[in-house]
């Protein structure tokens, strides 16, 4: 039973980690949405801008939108517009709301499983003060990690009194909170290798003085999870096919892809421990030096195998590794979805791994050391003060569109579609100028980027210089073949420049993806009554 003392500790770090958490992050509730994604997820979305109903909960759950299969995070954005409409300083907040709650289930978590306060408040307050996860927090349209995590957390305390006690309900409530953080965010499915994780520390279910007993009991554990192992196996599949539908899965070769994630692995590292130079964007590498891919995969290896090795004495750094590691997967680019080579909000429930196996680490490797008591602290102390400072600076960034895109082409090198984004801030700003210079900058890096090639268009047609325009308008065209919408655009826009051929070719393109586009085969129509040859 909990002495008085270690429960007045325990509400005290607490009420401290909710309020330093919420002071640091509340300069972003006078943030607005950005450009990326807001406007899909959010303010141009009108399954979410109309509110929770009846049609909009129903379209949730059929929708493959944005490449993703998440229904209770697009109703929580029908929710949030329902209460607050477009405000986005409400919507921030709501993320905040959800980012405190589970930086408090975190520490109640370890606490009750290891019975440890002090070393679990580090890995609560480190997870709430990282820099890395200030993308996850401020960002509208990750509200589907700090959902899903918040599910992810409510789970693993529903877990343990079944792991402990075989509590039956306590198992299946688990289950329906799993089916929940599924629906939240795929990256999810990696949580039934977590609890078994558990099983070896710290519930130490694995823990057996007869090795003829082991294979049986190891079996027992896994087959306990089968239910968890199938709706992950479910989970998985829906989102690879709504991905592919959606177009998100890049063809890179599987070459290139296990290099990024050896490379990944090593960069998510030194951001965890040193977390300078932190985008929005990481650009996806055309080619890294050989010695680079290396030393990534010797590190690893090297760190991997003195985990193994130490796994008896510390249990703690094979625990924490594989957490580490193993929750990265979705999002290491094995399957490469999307351009980006790795994002900060990928690391937001893998990094618990790394916190732990420094928090357990660190005591153990000082426990010799008379003045350890004082030390510790102190080292603690220091360490998230400056994921503090880090997190003020980083969250500054966020404050708009212009200051966010050109911290990450600052930082990055090659950003193409940083270029692009940080153009279009410049031109919704009324600066062409600067946008212009973006959208050559971004074209000049990646020529087969459409959205680049037709903003550089817009932009030049702001400037009159049309013939340059419509060859970059003509080069969108060409790259964006299986986009209806984009297809409709370009057509449009050749239209108004009374490129008639160009247009109707548009017009047939966004018909061919989607015969059903009306307002496509208006317009041909209308160039078919002007006596404008249409091509087949």
């Amino acid at each position: 039973m909990a002495s008085p003392t270690s429960k007045k500790s325990v509400a005290l770090i607490c009420v401290a980690l909710a309020l330093v958490t919420f002071a640091l992050y509340f300069p972003m509730l006078h943030h607005d949405f950005i450009i990326l994604d807001d406007e899909a997820y959010i303010t141009g979305n009108p399954h979410v801008t109309t509110g929770l109903n009846s049609t909009n909960i129903a379209w949730a759950f059929k929708s493959g939108e944005q490449a993703n299969w998440h229904p209770l995070t697009w109703i929580s954005h029908q929710a949030d517009c329902s209460m607050f409409g477009l405000n986005a300083g409400e919507h921030h907040l709501i993320n905040l709301l959800f980012h405190i709650a589970n930086s408090l289930l975190l520490f109640v978590w370890l606490k009750n499983l290891t019975g440890t306060i002090w070393r679990s408040a580090f890995v609560a307050a480190a997870f709430a003060w990282h820099p890395l996860h200030v993308e996850s927090v401020a960002w509208a349209a990750e509200r589907k990690d700090v959902l899903s995590a918040f599910f992810w957390m409510l789970t693993l305390i529903a877990w343990t009194p079944y792991a402990r006690q075989k509590n039956l309900t306590a198992y299946f409530v688990a289950l329906i909170l799993f089916a929940c953080g599924l629906m939240s965010k795929p990256m999810v499915v990696t949580l039934p290798c977590v609890l078994l994780l558990l099983d070896f520390w710290p519930l130490e279910r694995l823990k057996i003085q007869r090795s003829e007993f082991r294979v049986k009991i190891i079996s027992k554990l896994v087959l306990e999870k089968i239910p968890f192992f199938v709706l992950a196996a479910a989970g998985s599949v829906i989102t690879f096919l709504v991905q592919k539908n959606g177009g998100a899965v890049w063809s890179e070769n599987f070459g290139m892809r296990i290099e990024n994630a050896l490379l990944a692995y090593v960069r998510y590292i030194s951001k965890i421990f040193w977390p300078q130079d932190l985008a929005i964007i990481y650009s996806y590498p055309k080619n890294w030096p050989l010695i680079f891919l290396i030393s990534a995969a010797l590190l690893l290896l090297a760190w991997t195998t003195l985990c193994i090795y130490r796994a008896r004495q510390n249990p703690y750094l094979l625990f924490g590794w594989l957490w580490f590691l193993g929750v990265l997967v979705p999002t290491i680019g094995i399957i490469q979805v999307g351009a980006a080579s790795m994002a900060d909000r990928y690391t937001y429930l893998p990094s618990i791994g790394i916190f732990i196996l420094v928090a357990w680490g660190a005591n153990d490797l000082l426990n010799r050391w008379p003045e350890r008591k004082r030390f510790l602290p102190v080292a603690a102390a220091i360490a998230l003060a400056g994921c503090i400072g880090v997190t003020t600076i980083q969250l500054n960034y966020w404050r708009s569109d212009i200051s966010l895109f050109y911290h990450t082409v600052a930082v990055t090198t090659g950003n193409y579609a940083a270029e692009n984004l940080l153009g279009t801030s410049y031109q919704d700003a009324g600066d062409n100028v600067r946008a212009l210079v973006c959208y050559q900058n971004s074209v000049n890096d990646e020529p087969r980027f459409p959205q680049s090639q037709f903003r550089l268009a817009m932009c030049l047609f702001s400037f009159g210089r049309n013939t340059e325009a419509v060859e970059h308008l003509r080069a969108a065209a060409e790259l964006e073949k299986n986009d209806a919408q984009i297809q409709f655009d370009l057509g449009r826009i050749f239209l108004q420049h009374n490129d008639f051929v160009d247009a109707a070719k548009g017009f047939h393109a966004a018909l061919a993806v989607k015969p059903d586009f009306s307002e496509a085969q208006k317009q041909l129509d209308l160039l078919k009554t002007n006596s404008v040859t249409t091509p087949k």
